[in-house]
């Protein structure tokens, strides 16, 4: 099954609309008991790597407080959500009056999604509380991810969570904590999630229909680090192929033949290939985070200063590229280039 909303993966579908979630009943049942005792935070950081299920126990947790408005009333667990229901129905289709996710807006010129949610996107949270304030009714806001923030919005959002309406739910999402303002961490409660363990991935894969075979399938599970959309990268977008070319171009023992540079660097920056210029982007920085981290454990301190310095600036750079559109190419190359130097 696929959405075809934007941001999306084939064979997944958007996070209001799932009913199951894999491996995080620990965190489920703290929320349902928190809720229950009616001394619930307004606000939960949930963290975690991208791809877990974080948006998922969200939807799940605000489909939760919608059906059962009164904290006392409420059941100690969650129930699947049930599709038939009419709040189910207006959560996924994204008409709900009681929830408001925010996320990355789409360009209206290009269809595609911005690179950041902006202030103006934190403005329609403000617009919200204010119409909804006088029906009782909870209003719950998804921040999905707070990572996306730029700096206006993120300013923006802290004011909101400051002097938060009563009756007020904020779910905020992070894939990277520290990158977040340390005045809206301090706002929050935070809520880790961990990486799904291989037979929790297998099953939240299966129920897509997009379940690995064949000779890879144990491939996919182990290198997916615990995370679905790592899987379906992996599965429907070449990530194998992007992943082999790149250990090959790192690892020549001499200059490797500019062609193969190019040509992985042609694929990744092709139209419409934001997915896999991502999943290269990723797997560059985590290959050099873990060689760091290697070399840490290996006692080689001076290494390890090294890699974790490239890991940043590979950070940084990447992210700086994508926010001001830069060549594609030309990034690539100069994260491929940077990397074989380190190492």
């Amino acid at each position: 099954m696929s959405d075809e909303r934007p941001g999306i993966l084939d064979g997944a579908v958007h996070p209001a609309e799932q009913t199951k979630l894999f491996g995080h009943a620990e965190a489920e049942a703290f929320l349902a008991r928190s809720y229950r005792s009616g001394k619930g935070h307004h606000a939960i950081l949930i963290e975690g790597p991208q791809g877990i299920g974080k948006a998922t126990l969200a939807f799940r947790f605000a489909n939760h407080v919608l059906h059962h408005p009164e904290p006392a009333e409420a059941p100690e667990t969650m129930a699947d959500p049930s599709p038939a229901a009419p709040i189910t129905r207006q959560l996924a289709a994204g008409a709900s009056h009681n929830l408001l996710h925010l996320s990355r807006p789409v360009d209206e010129k290009t269809g595609k999604m911005k690179s950041a949610i902006t202030v103006d996107e934190v403005r329609k949270a403000g617009k919200f509380l204010a119409q909804t304030s006088g029906t009782g009714n909870w209003r719950i806001i998804i921040i999905d991810p707070a990572d996306d923030l730029n700096r206006n919005a993120a300013n923006a959002i802290l004011k909101i969570l400051e002097e938060p309406p009563k009756r007020s739910l904020f779910l905020v999402l992070t894939h990277a904590p520290g990158k977040l303002l340390p005045t809206i961490r301090s706002r929050c409660l935070p809520l880790t999630l961990s990486p799904l363990a291989e037979n929790d991935l297998a099953a939240a894969l299966e129920s897509l229909g997009a379940a690995p075979s064949g000779p890879r399938a144990g491939d996919v599970l182990s290198a997916a680090r615990g995370s679905v959309s790592e899987a379906l990268k992996l599965v429907n977008y070449g990530g194998f192929d992007i992943v082999e070319a790149f250990r090959t171009i790192v690892a020549a023992p001499a200059e490797p033949p500019r062609r193969d540079v190019h040509k992985l660097a042609d694929v990744l920056s092709a139209k419409d290939s934001d997915t896999v210029f991502s999943f290269f982007c990723q797997h560059a920085t985590d290959f050099v985070t873990d060689s760091a981290r290697g070399a840490a454990l290996a006692g080689d301190i001076s290494r390890a200063d090294r890699l974790a310095q490239l890991a940043s600036l590979l950070n940084e750079r990447i992210t700086i590229a994508q926010a001001y559109n830069l060549d594609r190419k030309q990034t690539i190359i100069s994260v491929l280039d940077d990397i074989r130097a380190s190492l």
